[in-house]
């Protein structure tokens, strides 16, 4: 996957608080939500037009009479071919008996108009 020229659609860019790769579309960096361009409609807004539409939430418990066990939270995207362009291992860590994790997973989507991009855009 060859990352897109600034000023394209899926452009990115390292956010200067935390150091995570991010839209360069984004005003509020979506990891450490840090402030990264003032943004006169509602600063702390996401960008016009946009939706979510991924949500998913869930837990899992380690049973009270279990062995302590380790997780990894793995991220793969795949497209419409079913061919993978990104995977990374988002967290790692132990649960001790009768302990609780939440995991989330969101996907955020806004159009990009007005900067005369084709109707596809970047394929990321």
């Amino acid at each position: 996957m060859t990352d897109p020229r600034p000023g394209t659609p899926g452009a990115t860019r390292i956010c200067p608080h935390c150091a995570e790769r991010i839209l360069e579309s984004a005003a509020v960096c979506p990891v450490c939500r840090h402030h990264l361009r003032f943004e006169p409609a509602g600063i702390a807004a996401p960008a016009p037009g946009a939706i979510t539409p991924l949500r998913v939430e869930g837990s899992i418990r380690n049973p009270a009479d279990s062995d302590t066990w380790e997780y990894s939270m793995v991220l793969a995207i795949r497209n419409e071919s079913g061919d993978e362009i990104a995977r990374r291992i988002v967290g790692v860590g132990a649960m001790q008996p009768d302990e609780q994790r939440t995991f989330t997973l969101s996907v955020e989507v806004a159009p990009i108009s007005g900067k005369g991009y084709g109707k596809r855009g970047a394929r990321h």
